[in-house]
């Protein structure tokens, strides 16, 4: 491999001479061998997007040091960022805890991609990339940027769940079937009615996710090294929220203390808690889901999903709810990432937090993988999900909790008896309370309606 020598404070160090990075870069590399988890694309997009940000502020600012050439070649890194960031990225999440050497990587590949298209020496890392920032501030406010869009791309992928969701709701409002509590048999209730509990859980969800968006979009930016934004120009923060409005359609601002932005993440712990929350329900009904398609012959049976793949490598035949096993282990990723973002936002000493690229990690890991796995999961079982409307009034029709609606009439331990000895017999509830002497046989017909008590 041929290498080119780069230098910067420490001194001199090789870097290999097909790559954009710098000496900065290239020390992390050597120095954190550690895992395979590499800083998210995503993370390294919202760089970029700052860094053209904070160019255009330069320019407004300090028109003679940020001067139009190097604006419009630091533009055209911008156009060209896809390239960069899958080439030239290759630094560990087991960093530096402020993501410094990350925001370098950015400032020396935007440096040494406009040096080399304009055939000279004319952008520095530090005096040109990183002009009027710092690690301390940039790092963070990358964070807000990509985990913001990531939770309003989730949203788009939520709504597509919520509208299918309500498609079924609407064919099945008038099926009959046994609710369930407990794992219990209880009073019946439409299947719309159970669906329409799905749907509503996640449209709070949407609601929670709406409440986290606007702490992300305050930034630190501006705050430089410890918060007083020391060698910012006076206007920088507002300058580069209103670039980052241009840039985004939405509406950044600067942090109201920036002290607070440098050493606190309890924005990203809050916002995350709503993906968390999500989690939770989805959870929930991939597990019901799939406890109501068990079977085909020995479990509930009343719903039927798509049979996508063979599931067993022993048993011929055998279709599982694949689907509804995916959203589920991805929800118990996100939880645990939840865990670990507490722990990592309850840990700013001073001026700093230093457990940024974990925290930005998980964060993103979570929300990408609710991204995808919502569209795997709606497009693969939930669109698919059919009622066996026989299964369902062959349930109903066994549940003793039917029972409940003669309470009115016979009481309730008078309807206990009823339903205890109806088990024991395996009778019918009919059956059970005229050999009790409780009802007529006209009495109970008339009493005994189950379309009734949804």
């Amino acid at each position: 491999m041929d290498y080119r020598i780069e230098r910067d404070s420490m001194g001199e160090i090789k870097v290999p001479s097909d790559r954009l990075w710098g000496a900065q870069t290239q020390r992390s590399l050597e120095n954190f061998n550690i895992g395979d988890e590499k800083m998210p694309s995503e993370l390294i997009y919202s760089l970029f997007l700052l860094k053209l940000a904070c160019a255009r502020a330069n320019h407004k600012l300090k028109p003679e040091k940020m001067t139009e050439e190097k604006l419009e070649l630091i533009e055209v890194a911008f156009e060209n960022r896809d390239a960069l960031i899958y080439d030239e990225f290759p630094l560990s999440v087991w960093q530096t805890g402020s993501g410094t050497q990350t925001n370098m990587n950015a400032n020396e590949v935007i440096a040494n991609f406009g040096n080399k298209l304009c055939g000279k020496s004319l952008l520095h890392p530090n005096d040109d990339i990183n002009m009027s920032q710092s690690s301390n501030d940039v790092f963070p406010t990358a964070i807000h940027i990509s985990c913001a869009f990531s939770i309003m791309l989730l949203q788009d992928y939520l709504y597509c769940l919520i509208r299918t969701l309500k498609g079924l709701e609407r064919k099945y409002k008038n099926l009959v079937k046994s609710g369930r509590t407990h794992l219990q048999d209880a009073t019946p209730i439409t299947f719309g009615q159970e669906i329409s509990g799905w749907r509503a859980s996640l449209e709070v969800d949407m609601g929670l996710l709406d409440s986290v968006i606007k702490p992300l979009l305050s930034v630190a930016i501006g705050g430089t090294a410890v918060g007083t934004g020391l060698n910012a120009p006076q206007g920088f923060d507002n300058a580069v929220c209103e670039e980052l409005r241009l840039l985004t359609g939405s509406k950044y601002v600067p942090a109201k203390n920036k002290f607070h932005a440098l050493s606190s993440k309890s924005e990203v712990a809050f916002a995350h808690g709503a993906l968390k929350a999500l989690a939770c329900d989805l959870m929930k009904i991939a597990n019901d889901i799939r406890w109501l398609a068990s079977g085909p012959r020995c479990g509930l049976g009343e719903i039927t999903i798509p049979a996508n793949e063979p599931g067993s490598s022993i048993m011929p035949g055998k279709v599982n709810p694949t689907q509804c096993e995916a959203i589920t282990m991805i929800a118990t990723q996100v939880m645990g990432n939840d865990a670990t973002i507490g722990i990592c936002a309850s840990q700013g000493n001073f001026e700093l937090n230093v457990f940024m690229p974990v925290i930005a990690y998980n964060f993103l890991q979570s929300a990408y993988l609710l991204i995808e796995g919502i569209n795997s999961f709606e497009e693969n079982c939930v669109k698919g999900l059919c009622a066996n409307k026989r299964k369902m009034k062959e349930n109903l029709d066994k549940s003793l909790m039917l029972v409940t609606a003669l309470t009115p009439y016979i009481g309730y331990d008078k309807g206990a008896e009823v339903a205890k000895l109806a088990h024991k017999e395996s009778i019918t509830l009919k059956e059970a309370c005229l050999r009790l002497g409780y009802l007529s046989s006209e009495e109970f017909d008339k009493y005994f309606k189950p379309e009734e008590m949804v």
